[in-house]
Order: C-alpha cells, then sequence, then structure tokens
C-alpha cells in the first residue's frame, strides 16, 4: 500500500517523525513523504535540512510562496498549495493520505486529496482553540477525513459528535507526549553546545503566535508580552520565531529587535529540532506563551507553563498551567508564580491528559486495517440525539 505524508512545518515534522518512520520501515507500506511550507523557506530556518538529516528520503518538494502578511496573501498561498497538490495527485496516487493538526495549508492539501477520493487520516482531531481560525479549520479537516486519530477521550467524542462513526476514530494519544516519554533528549550542556545558547542561567522557552481570531493587533501583543518578561530579572528568555499566521512577520521582528538590544538576556532561535525543543523545556523554568506545546508537551516535564490568552481557550488543560490575559501584569504575577516554590512543589505529580504508549505504531497499525479490509468513502453522517 502506498501511504502520503504531509509535513509543513518544523513543529508538525516533529510530531510525525515517529510515524514517518514506522511506515518507512513497514515493509507493507510504500511512503511517499511530501514536505512543503516553512520547510522550504529560508526565513523559517529551511527545516527540510532536519528532514534529510534524519535519512528518510524525501519524495516530493512542493514549493509555495508564503506571505503571512495579511489574509489576502495567506489566501493567495493556500490557492497555490490546491493547485500543485492537485497536480501531485494527478500523477501519484496514494491508497491513504496523513496529514496532523490544523494549519491553514491543509484546507487546500486535504480538499484536493478528497476531491481525487483519496482517504485521510487526520491526527489531532476534535480539539477546541477559540481564540484561533485553526479551531475551524480542524474540523474542516474532520469532514474531509476517513480515519481520525484524537489524542483523548474528550477529543474523540467531539470527532462522533460531528458526525463521524465511532468506528473510525481512535484515541491513540498525542505523539507530542509519545515524544516526551521515547525519544533521547540531551543533556543539558550537549544542548548548550547544539543551540549556542549558555544555559547555567535559569530561563523560559517563549513561543508566542498571532491570536487569529481577535482584532487585536500582534504588534501590540507582543509588546505586552515582552513589557512583562523585562520585570522579572532572574531569569533568561530564549524565544522561538513566531510559525506563518497573519501578523506572524511583524512578532518575529519586534523580538529579533529586542534581542539586539538585551545585553544577553533575549535569545531568539528560528528553528530547532524536535529533540533540542522538548530538552530545552525540560530544563527551563517554565514555557510562556500560547503554543500548543506548552499545553500538551510541557506538562510531561513537571515544569509550569503561562498560557497568554485565548489562543489555546478550549483544550483540556493540567494544573501546572497557569493561563492569563494579555496583560502586563497578570503575565508579570504568572512569571512569580510559576517560579514560587509552593507552586513547583504543587505541580511536581502532575498528570499528563493526552498521553499513551506507542501512539505511533497504533496509527500505522490501524490504518494498514482498513486499507486490507477495504475502504468505502461513502460515510453515513452519525447521528446523535439531540435533546
Amino acid at each position: 500500500m502506498k501511504i502520503g505524508i504531509v509535513t509543513a512545518t518544523r513543529a508538525e515534522y516533529g510530531l510525525l517523525k515517529n510515524i514517518i518512520r514506522e511506515c518507512y520501515l513497514d515493509e507493507e507500506i510504500d511512503l511517499s513523504l511530501i514536505v512543503t511550507g516553512t520547510h522550504l523557506i529560508k526565513e523559517y530556518g529551511n527545516t527540510v535540512q532536519f528532514i534529510e538529516e534524519d535519512g528518510i528520503p524525501i519524495n516530493h518538494k512542493i514549493y509555495v510562496d508564503i506571505d503571512s502578511s495579511s489574509s489576502y496573501t495567506i489566501s493567495l498561498s493556500m490557492a497555490d498549495y490546491f493547485k500543485k497538490f492537485a497536480e501531485l495527485y494527478r500523477k501519484d496516487k496514494f491508497d491513504f493520505l496523513v496529514v496532523l493538526g490544523d494549519r491553514y495549508e491543509l484546507i487546500p492539501i486535504c480538499s484536493a486529496a478528497f476531491i481525487f477520493r483519496i482517504p485521510i487520516a487526520h491526527i489531532s482531531g476534535g480539539e477546541v482553540t477559540e481564540g484561533a481560525i485553526d479551531d475551524s479549520i480542524r474540523h474542516c479537516i474532520t469532514k474531509l477525513s476517513y480515519l481520525h486519530f484524537p489524542a483523548c477521550d474528550t477529543y474523540r467524542k467531539r470527532i462522533i459528535q460531528l458526525g463521524e462513526d465511532p468506528s473510525r476514530v481512535f484515541n491513540v494519544g498525542d505523539p507530542g507526549v509519545e515524544n516526551v516519554y521515547k525519544m533521547p533528549l540531551l543533556e543539558k550542556q550537549d544542548l548548550s553546545n547544539k543551540i549556542g545558547v549558555d544555559l547555567s542561567m535559569p530561563y523560559f522557552v517563549v513561543v508566542f503566535h498571532p491570536i487569529t481570531l481577535e482584532n487585536a493587533n500582534p504588534i501590540d501583543q507582543i509588546k505586552t508580552v515582552l513589557e512583562a518578561i523585562k520585570k522579572d530579572k532572574k531569569n533568561k528568555y530564549i524565544f522561538l520565531k513566531s510559525n506563518a499566521d497573519t501578523g506572524a512577520d511583524k512578532i518575529n521582528e519586534i523580538i529579533e529587535n529586542e534581542v539586539k538590544v538585551s545585553n544577553g538576556s533575549f535569545y531568539l532561535l528560528s528553528s530547532i529540532r524536535v529533540e533540542e525543543f522538548l530538552s530545552l523545556q525540560k530544563y527551563s523554568s517554565g514555557v510562556i506563551g500560547n503554543s500548543s506545546s506548552g499545553i500538551i508537551e510541557t506538562p510531561c516535564f513537571c515544569v509550569p507553563t503561562i498560557n497568554i490568552g485565548d489562543r489555546q481557550k478550549g483544550r483540556l488543560m493540567a494544573k501546572s498551567i497557569i493561563s492569563v490575559p494579555i496583560n502586563v501584569d497578570s503575565i508579570y504575577a504568572a512569571i512569580c508564580k510559576a517560579t514560587s516554590k509552593e507552586f513547583l512543589e504543587y505541580i511536581q505529580d502532575t498528570e499528563n491528559l493526552y498521553g499513551h504508549d506507542d501512539t505511533s505504531k497504533k496509527i500505522v497499525k490501524i490504518i494498514k486495517e482498513f486499507f486490507h479490509n477495504g475502504v468505502n468513502l461513502k460515510k453515513p453522517f452519525y447521528d446523535l440525539e439531540v435533546k
């Protein structure tokens, strides 16, 4: 059987990495790895090099000019995705297409696959993030998909509520949690050498993305975050660049300017490998921002997450997560709380809500079973009783 797997961002590749390797090593599977999106863009770190260094052959590199400066330019990028993936599907037939998450490029990628009658296996559906357009995109992908692999039972139930048959919805856990428990992480000094940052002093990791369903200016938002963390004189701050959403270019530019005048208290990393990112979290004072990683993966390390704003509102949250509005005083108060002895003791037995063993193996096994048993793309809507 031929399985296509699409990766468009560094974070998504980190989550797909084990699944890609499982498919590559399986003798029954002819893997076709499709690399696109920010992987091929210099400004986002040209992260295709990470995939090449991992030794998995790339079958297709699909370049799309990504301009995140406005909704209009992102819409043009989506149109280009549609055209180029339609051309791919015309030439190369897949028995299944595997996608993960909720980014806007998946709408044209999955829509074209649906039109070409390619069954889609979607990972990480059923979640809710009220502050981002990702929320609606995720549910759209659910309706285009045939198999569903949510991270927990709450999300499985939500996919069924969207009309998907329970026999095609499998709670297998989150690939990010599997990475934490199975991926060999770096020793602190090795990590420091790899990323070129002195980690001897306590530090926070900061990942802040645009909140795409709010009218607030992303410039004002990141300036508020920066003003709050400048009040903390005890920690360094290591920023990762924002992803390619509307306004991300402005956020990245402001952070870059702050790093230049920070006298070594701020660092900005364009891109790092998943094992480096997880290791960075492990040794940190905590993670600050509005990334899903702070909600799903960081609690595995029993370190704090300061979740800012509504971008992740609606996700299940562990007790190590402190949610605050985009407000200077609230963010700084959260930093003080996160570094307090009382809070650190409180979260040492944090339970991760997204964990399962062998997530990747389970996903690949289920896809193979459905392929061998036959796929009927005529999906009846699974009705629930409405009270």
